[in-house]
This record gives structure tokens, sequence and C-alpha cells, in this order.
């Protein structure tokens, strides 16, 4: 099996590949020092052949592949899809579709919450995989025997994973509940990284709305620092210290050097400034201007009790129906429930409402309940 690392030779396996109704595909990346992933390679399977593309060639030009992945008429099978296509997002500024994430079609299948590749490899196929190579430096040249080994095996693989699990949603009939899934996945808005919205990956340690806005301010120059440095987050400055200069305030370098998480130092650099910047940025907004603090949903007036009950329901329907429950439903979905009938959550729309969220709805009105019958809940209609 030779390596791409040619332009001609990959429009040329992309072309035969376009002939099939779908094709497997796996990437390998490193991100560790960086903001954005680095590519390095690409490996993709068709139901007769398989290749590994060495993104990092030279002279290589992804286009033929771009091209394959916005073929309509390709399905293409990925297994955790969500950074292979991010990838491709930053890269080709296009998003793949269509796309069959199998790791979302097992928990709807009813193989858990957490199935791991090798794990649902070796269920449905009965084949073992050898993951040792998974953390290995992608970036290094030439790839070992071990690698081109493991990286071919994820896609040649996910050929059988994806037939089986396509077989078995078939007798299911629940293609459909995958298909409205993959709509999410493929949404351009899931990978928009705005630097605006980037306070919103923050847990919201704040109290007040000065608070708040201080965090907002920094966490989008934050984003914006990262991005164009191509560094990770982290290294232009920890969440920890956003947290500490929202709660402080400092709006000069004095006081900004008196921080417990603020490098020694720091507060002489360009980045202190701009953070100082945003800091008196915040302050200077009038009251009226100043961003609402988001209501949290409280499980203490009342709503405890009832978010306990829908968690013994998801977990009966989970279970009843093979369906992974955090698919299904989440702690915040339930918490929304107890709290309003109309509430905008997953979990009260599409194949979700009609699994879990009409006996949700049942059971907070009491026309549903729920009983112990030889050691098993059941739900009973009132």
């Amino acid at each position: 099996m030779s390596i791409v690392t040619g332009t001609d030779e990959l429009a040329a396996i992309c072309k035969r590949f376009a002939h099939f109704d779908f094709v497997t595909v796996d990437t390998e990346f490193m991100r560790e020092t960086t903001y954005w992933p680095k590519l390095c390679v690409v490996q993709m399977a068709s139901p007769e052949e398989a290749f590994i593309i060495d993104a990092l060639a030279p002279d290589l030009d992804l286009a033929p592949l771009f091209e394959l992945m916005t073929n309509e008429k390709v399905v293409k099978v990925f297994h955790a899809a969500r950074q292979d296509i991010e990838i491709a997002y930053h890269l080709g500024n296009l998003i793949p579709h269509p796309v069959f994430d199998t790791q979302v079609a097992a928990m709807v299948c009813g193989f858990g919450d957490s199935i791991s590749y090798d794990q649902l490899v070796e269920r449905t196929s009965g084949a073992r995989i050898d993951k040792s190579s998974r953390f290995t430096d992608w970036s290094r040249r030439p790839l070992s025997q071990k690698q081109i080994d493991y990286a071919l095996a994820d896609v040649t693989h996910l050929r059988e994973v994806y037939l089986a699990l396509s077989a078995r949603l078939d007798e299911q009939s629940r293609t459909e509940w995958v298909r409205e899934e993959m709509e999410v996945l493929t949404s351009i808005d899931t990978y928009r990284l705005e630097p605006e919205e980037a306070w919103k990956r923050l847990k919201l340690r704040v109290r007040k709305p000065v608070e708040l806005a201080i965090l907002q301010e920094l966490a989008a120059w934050r984003e914006r620092e990262a991005q164009s440095r191509d560094v990770p987050r982290g290294r232009v400055i920890k969440d920890d210290a956003i947290y500490e200069v929202a709660q402080q305030q400092p709006t000069t370098p004095a006081a900004l050097s008196q921080l417990r998480t603020v490098p020694k130092g720091f507060e002489r650099s360009r980045a202190a400034e701009d953070i100082l910047t945003a800091v008196r940025k915040a302050l200077s907004l009038p009251k009226d201007q100043m961003p609402k603090l988001p209501k949290h949903r409280s499980t203490s007036n009342g709503n405890g009790a009832a978010v306990d009950l829908l968690k013994v329901l998801l977990k009966m329907i989970s279970e009843n129906h093979g369906v992974a429950a955090k698919v299904i439903a989440t702690v915040d979905d339930l918490e929304a429930i107890a709290a309003d009938d109309r509430a905008d959550v997953p979990a009260l729309h599409g194949w979700r409402r009609e699994l879990f969220g009409e006996a949700a709805l049942k059971v907070k009105r009491g026309d549903m309940a729920l009983a112990m019958r030889k050691n098993h809940v059941v739900a009973i209609e009132t």
C-alpha cells in the first residue's frame, strides 16, 4: 500500500471513490501546541480499497478530497466525526455532507453511552484493533509500518461497523433518528468559532453583571489572540486568571500584578495591557447595557424530586428501547422540563419527544405513574 503524496494520484483515487455509495474516513492530527488542529494524515476506504493521504506532503493539494467530501451522492462515514469535520471546515471552508457518525448510531442502537471504537468493532465484527499507535507523533516522517497499519485498520473496520449499524437501524426503524442527529453535526453553526461567543465555554463563576461583562471581554480577546497566534487558549491566559480578573477588576498594571493567577512580570507585557483595556471597557458600560446573568434553573424549589423522577423514567425508557440515555436527554433537559412544559430542549423535539418527551410530560401532569413490578420499573397510564 503506497502513501498518497501527489495531487494527481489523490484526484484519481477520489474519482474512483465517487462511484460508491459510501466511503469511510478518519484523520490523525496534532493540536497540543496549536489552536487549530494540524492535519497530518487522512485515511479513507471504499468497499474495495483503502489508502492513506500524507497531508504534510509539500506538493499535495487536498482539493480533490474536499470535492469528494461535498459529493452528495457519497455518504462519508466517520466515528466521532466532530473533530474530523472541524478540520475540513478550517482547511477547506466546507462541511462534509452527507455524513454518518457511527458513534451516534451506536448510542441509538443500544451499544451504551460511551462505547469505544475498538469495542464497537469487536462487538459488530469480532475483530480486535491494536490501539497502541493512537497517541504517536503523526507529524514525524517517515510513518512507521505500525502507524500505517493502525491508520488503515481504522477505516477498513469502519466499513463493517457502518454496514452492521445501518442494518440494525433499518430493522429498528431508527434511520431517521440518526439522520436528524447528522443535520446538527453538519450544521455550520456547530463549527463557527466566534470570539464573542467564547465566554459560553467557561464555567460562570461570576455573580454580578459587571463580572460577566469582564469575563465576556476577556474570553473574546483570548479567543482572537489564540486564533491569530495559533496557540492553545491556555497559552494566552488560563481560565483561572480570567475568573480572578473578572472578580478583582484590576485597572492598573500594579493591581494586575497582585493577582495570584497572574505570572510574575506578566503586568509588563502587551497582553497585560490588552487585559486591562478589556476590564476598563467592561467597567465603562452603562448599567442598562450590562449583560444579564443567565438564569440558573434551581432544583431547590420543589423540582428536585421531579427531576429525580424523570431520571428514573429516562433510565427505564433507555433500557426498554436500547437507546443510550445521554443521547435521549441530558440532566439540563430534565431540569428544564421539570420547570417548564414548553422548554426548548432537544428532549422535547423530534424522535426524542416521541420516545421520551411525551412520557415525561405525562409524568409531570400526573397522567402517568411509575411503579415497581417484578423488580422492574414500569409506566402506568392513570
